[in-house]
């Protein structure tokens, strides 16, 4: 059977975030509580699942920085443990913290847990000065350039040519819509992909890995087989759950190597995930796909 559709997510797809919004993660946290996590524990965290949010993400490390001060004594990976076995996402984060360190101590935490600021000088570090005015309709307190800028092109040419020459393609993403849009413009896509074939964290309360936008997708472009490329373990479920969600359709996850799964430790997470791929890169899709689907 022929693939009709194919989507993608943009975070270590189309545009490298290894020092953006992973960098923002771990400085946003810093500049607020002068401690963090280090940029290798962020990949822990997707891994738990539930944090296609990066805001959620840091608020969780956050969290962990601040439980780690009143007591709570497990590594990164006993607390993104426990946020998986309770779920994924950041009341799971929550509910480890309170189960751990007691009502008392975790009133401590909570007393000290600034969501809002962490957002804000979040955004800041990201967008930079000029892009947080305009997109946030503020002024900022940081006078910052914006990771935003740090952000290669994953995608190229050759590629997205082919892509939108053979396929009906979409994109479902964790960003806000404005940032969506950015990262869209800058590899070439902006003006390919209409706003109905997007779904950015402005278009769903859900996030991945809820199928909800993939079916959406897959009705809207009245496909019978989808192909969902992404960079991490939440993606392949996204799929997997539209598998079930929506039976009469095909759904196959797709990972690549270039988020924060990489090499062959990353390359078995997938597998164990059961994606139906795992490639080097975006640019690997087109030739699978002829080979696979033709």
């Amino acid at each position: 059977m022929n693939v009709d559709a194919v989507v993608l997510d943009i975070d270590g797809v189309l545009v490298d975030v290894a020092d953006s919004y992973r960098r923002a993660i771990v400085e946003s946290i810093e500049r607020v509580y002068d401690r963090t996590i280090r940029k290798d524990d962020i990949q822990q965290f997707k891994d738990a699942g539930g944090f296609n949010n990066d805001w959620e993400l840091t608020n969780a490390a956050a969290l962990y920085v601040l439980a780690a001060g009143e007591g709570y004594d497990e590594s990164i990976d006993g607390f993104t443990d426990g946020i998986a076995a309770n779920g994924g996402g950041l009341e799971a984060a929550e509910t480890v913290v309170r189960e751990n360190i007691g009502a008392r101590a975790t009133q401590r935490v909570t007393d000290r847990w600034d969501r809002d600021r962490l957002r804000d000088v979040f955004q800041q570090l990201y967008l930079g000065a000029e892009l947080y005015r305009g997109l946030e309709g503020d002024e900022p307190d940081l006078e910052t350039r914006g990771f935003i800028h740090d952000e290669p092109v994953l995608l190229e040419t050759e590629t997205r040519d082919a892509l939108l020459a053979g396929y009906d393609v979409g994109v479902v993403t964790g960003r806000p819509a404005a940032e969506a849009e950015i990262a869209l413009e800058r590899v070439g896509l902006e003006d390919e992909i209409p706003p109905i074939h997007r779904f950015t964290m402005d278009d769903w309360e859900e996030g991945k890995p809820h199928p909800k936008a993939l079916t959406t997708l897959a009705d809207r472009f009245d496909a019978e087989t989808v192909v969902f490329v992404g960079d991490t373990l939440d993606d392949v479920r996204t799929a997997t759950n539209a598998s079930e969600a929506d039976p009469g359709r095909e759904y196959h996850g797709v990972g690549v190597l270039t988020g924060g799964l990489t090499g062959e430790a990353g390359r078995r997470k997938y597998e164990a995930e059961d994606a139906t791929a795992v490639l080097e890169s975006i640019n690997a899709i087109p030739a699978w796909l002829e080979e696979r689907y033709h």
